[in-house]
């Protein structure tokens, strides 16, 4: 049974000005025994809109390397913009 560890819920407009919602789900399952030997836990990156599901499973060692990824990209995009904000306060 998998455990809802956190949700980022994102509300958008279409064209139509109608309202949708993304929620992007983070869940786990805790490690097991099989055959008297521990296995990994799960993480299950769930995606879920208005009309459908969709769901990876990633090993411990997976979600670490796509996690790093992410870290290092957001930062690279924070640090872009904070150059930008600096070159309209010098001008």
């Amino acid at each position: 049974m998998a455990i809802i560890e956190d949700e980022i819920v994102h509300f958008w407009k279409d064209e139509k000005g109608e309202l949708h919602k993304n929620v992007l789900r983070i869940e786990s399952e805790l490690p097991t025994e099989s055959n008297g030997y521990p296995r990994d836990g799960i993480i299950i990156v769930r995606s879920i809109n208005s009309k459908s599901q969709l769901a990876i499973k990633l090993s411990p060692d997976e979600a670490l390397r796509l996690s790093t990824q992410l870290l290092s990209v957001a930062k690279d995009l924070l640090n872009k913009k904070r150059q930008m904000w600096n070159s309209i306060s010098n001008d």
